[in-house]
């Protein structure tokens, strides 16, 4: 039997993506991996920005195309990078959100309890690499930062890591948001590395401030999008209506088993080690069949709620600098509560109120390093230039007040 070696994807966003290692090849055909095509990239963005339907598996392999360039372009500049090194990489950016659960970011800590999607990746790792006989460990390691080439887990994960570099240009595409578009090919062409860390040429520095402009501006106007905000928000309370109403005793069927399970497993309690292969077996699809089926569940709230953002008539956001007053609150739930005959407790799924926070460039964190010609490494943030210091490395908050409109 002929092995395959190599396949091509075309993307319509790159052109054609190369897979060209059997290993590859076997990851992206697990069941695991093929999960990522019923996950929506940006969850609830389409409602906004039609053509945002794009999945986790297009970012996947984006990423994947990315790393491949950065790589090249680096041992094109003399740095050493060994055949299990180079695989490594594309592997643990292939599978950087492999641990991604329905609808991405909008339910992550609420269907499985505290575990962030990056822990979850690990383990899938970790589970594919007993599986392929032990190839995934370098991969593992990159991804864990444990490998003593610190720049290739800078390229999976860091402040201008190919993660970013895709779904930032990807997004923009898919949303026709202009204002998100970078110059990633310059960025990889001025990638360098300097006493092992990742870092970026005098030269680029102008291609960094439009990367680093650009995740402000597509905060701002699609991730943290008032519809947005309302749709995931929305998401929230349903799952915490219908968990309510189990843990009651009251009947709240999803419309797939595995739904179910995690619907009526205390989420504290819940070892995702254990029921992993379940976790790999949902997507955005059960959480979508079994919200139209609860438009007709006996408990108004709950069957209001799904009608909404089925119908996509949302919850009113209004987002600004101050917290929003007790009176402000008051009336907007005094109001809700009489439309629909609600108790105060049930109100609390129709009037509530948050805060939402985005730091462009932070650091404090790991940090945006350049490298000039005399060998001087500076952050972003210190170089002869005001905007990303003055603006862009402050954190900006909004307060926010959901509500059913009048």
């Amino acid at each position: 039997m002929r092995i395959q070696t190599r396949k091509i994807i075309n993307d319509p966003v790159y052109g054609f993506i190369t897979l060209d290692d059997p290993l590859l090849l076997r990851i992206i055909a697990h069941p695991y991996y093929q999960r990522l095509r019923r996950i929506h990239q940006m969850a609830f963005a389409h409602l906004v920005y039609p053509g945002a339907v794009h999945t986790r598996l297009h970012h996947s392999l984006g990423a994947y195309h990315l790393m491949c360039n950065a790589l090249s372009e680096l041992k094109n500049k003399g740095v050493p990078i060994t055949a299990e090194e180079e695989l490594g990489a594309k592997i643990a950016i292939l599978l950087h959100d492999v641990g991604h659960g329905p609808f991405s970011h909008a339910l992550e800590n609420r269907l499985i309890g505290d575990m962030e999607h990056e822990a979850i990746s690990i383990l899938i790792m970790r589970v594919l690499n007993e599986e392929f006989g032990g190839s995934l460990e370098t991969a593992i390691r990159i991804f864990t930062n444990t490998y003593d080439k610190k720049f290739l887990h800078q390229l999976v994960s860091g402040q201008l890591d190919v993660d970013r570099m895709d779904y930032l240009t990807r997004d923009s595409f898919f949303t026709g948001v202009s204002e998100g578009v970078i110059g990633y090919d310059r960025i990889l062409k001025m990638l360098t590395v300097h006493e092992g860390e990742l870092m970026v040429e005098e030269k680029g520095i102008y291609s960094i401030e439009k990367f680093l402009v650009s995740r402000r501006l597509m905060y701002w106007q699609v991730y943290l999008h008032k519809t947005v905000l309302s749709a995931e928000k929305t998401l929230i309370k349903i799952v915490e209506r219908a968990r309510e109403l189990i843990e009651k005793g009251q009947a709240a069927p999803a419309s797939s088993p595995i739904l179910d399970f995690f619907l009526k497993a205390p989420p504290g309690e819940l070892s995702i080690e254990e029921h992993l292969d379940k976790f790999c077996m949902l997507d955005d699809y059960d959480l979508t069949g079994t919200i139209k089926n609860w438009i007709f569940h006996p408990d108004k709230v709950l069957s209001t709620l799904c009608r909404s953002l089925i119908d996509r008539r949302l919850l009113k956001v209004s987002l600004r600098a101050a917290p929003f007053s007790s009176k402000e609150i008051s009336t907007h739930r005094e109001r809700v509560a009489g439309e629909l005959s609600l108790t105060p407790e049930e109100t609390d799924y129709f009037v509530f109120t948050g805060e939402t926070t985005n730091t462009t460039y932070d650091p404090s964190d790991e940090r945006i390093n350049i490298l000039f010609k005399d060998m001087q490494v500076r952050d972003i943030a210190g170089v002869d230039n005001a905007l990303i210091h003055q603006t862009l490395s402050s954190p900006v908050k909004k307060f926010y007040i959901c509500y059913l409109k009048p």
